[in-house]
């Protein structure tokens, strides 16, 4: 509290300046429970694959990260896993109204998008179709996708008006006992201690990009891989020619490096609200990448991988992969809040060189 003008003027920042506003509480929930409800759905499915593999808990741990625990044919794989803890901990993050949850809650949304409409392009194959009705699994695998589609429609819809004000008039209150918020006490611009660190994030996330989509036309151009089969697999759900949830390979590569070099360009410009979404896009790769090391090890990759030029480049990818999606993932989790959820006084001290604030 401090003296102006006679009256007494609360300079304290918001307690919780990460929390939403409170008009788009409404928009929150909504979302917080299609993605809560769609992740229960893949954990069920899970659940179930590895009831029927015959596998306890303890091998289901072990194919968490070591892809040779388990030959049989999975209805979800690790994709699959990843994606519905980050549904479960966005659903939480949302239902609990925190702002960093609102650009993660779309990314999913969007994928959920995708993968109803490459679902929706394979119901048109008749063969496809029959393999629903032949399938006990069928029904509850459409009612999955029709799920996923309801979520894919209702994020955006509830996320995408719910955007934060800025500047000396977002606030209600005015006059005495108003409560300017942290930035507007420091100087600093709303979100400056982001945009170095955004940068960054944004610069791993290009290269990281880049690299796998140039990996990915080598495999496509040097005949490693079937072009047309490839392609049309990423948009239609019938070419695999079997019942699954699990993405194909096609599917989740170019969703990863349309992902990655969107948040990339997002990032590098300093988006403040883009920090959830690079968060879990950069968790989900670091599991994958981390699951993909392990499985090197175990079949012995690493005793021949500077054999060859492809082998010696594809170490040197996913050790780059590795260290950039955990630069990522702990730049994005980074806070320079203080008690009272302000800015530390090393924020203050350092807002003139320009080490949190504009420069």
């Amino acid at each position: 509290m401090v003296m102006q003008d006679g009256g007494a003027v609360d300079v304290r920042p918001d307690p919780d300046p990460g929390r939403a506003a409170q008009e788009h509480s409404g928009g929150y929930l909504a979302a917080g429970l299609c993605l809560a409800v769609c992740g229960g759905a893949l954990a069920a499915w899970t659940v179930y694959d590895t009831v029927q593999r015959g596998a306890g808990a303890g091998d289901f741990v072990e194919s968490l990260f070591n892809p040779g625990a388990f030959s049989a044919t999975q209805v979800v794989g690790p994709g699959e896993w990843a994606f519905a803890a980050a549904l479960l901990v966005v659903a939480v993050l949302l239902l609990a109204q925190r702002r960093v949850a609102r650009t993660a809650a779309l990314l999913c949304g969007f994928v959920l998008l995708a993968a109803a409409l490459r679902e929706g392009v394979g119901l048109l194959d008749a063969a496809y179709r029959a393999q629903y009705n032949a399938d006990p699994r069928g029904g509850w695998a459409l009612a999955t996708h029709g799920l996923g589609l309801v979520t894919a429609l209702v994020v955006p819809a509830a996320l995408l008006p719910a955007t934060e004000r800025r500047g000396p008039h977002a606030r209600a209150r005015t006059g005495a006992g108003a409560r300017p918020g942290p930035d507007a006490r420091s100087g600093l611009a709303p979100g400056g201690w982001w945009r170095r660190p955004s940068r960054i994030c944004g610069v791993l996330f290009l290269v990281l990009g880049v690299a796998r989509l140039a990996w990915t036309v080598w495999d496509l151009t040097s005949g490693r891989l079937d072009t047309t089969r490839y392609l049309r697999g990423v948009v239609d759900a019938a070419v695999p020619g079997d019942l699954r949830l699990a993405a194909t390979a096609g599917f989740t590569t170019v969703g990863t490096v349309i992902a990655l070099l969107l948040l990339g360009v997002l990032a590098f410009r300093g988006r403040r609200d883009v920090r959830g979404a690079l968060l879990v896009c950069a968790a989900v790769q670091l599991y994958l990448t981390v699951r993909g090391v392990v499985w090197l090890t175990v079949s012995g990759f690493f005793n021949h991988a500077f054999d060859t030029v492809a082998g010696a480049l594809s170490m040197a990818l996913t050790a780059y992969a590795l260290a950039a999606t955990t630069s990522v993932v702990v730049l994005a989790t980074g806070r320079v809040w203080g008690p009272y959820g302000g800015v530390r006084a090393e924020a203050f001290r350092a807002a003139p060189d320009g080490r949190y604030g504009e420069r």
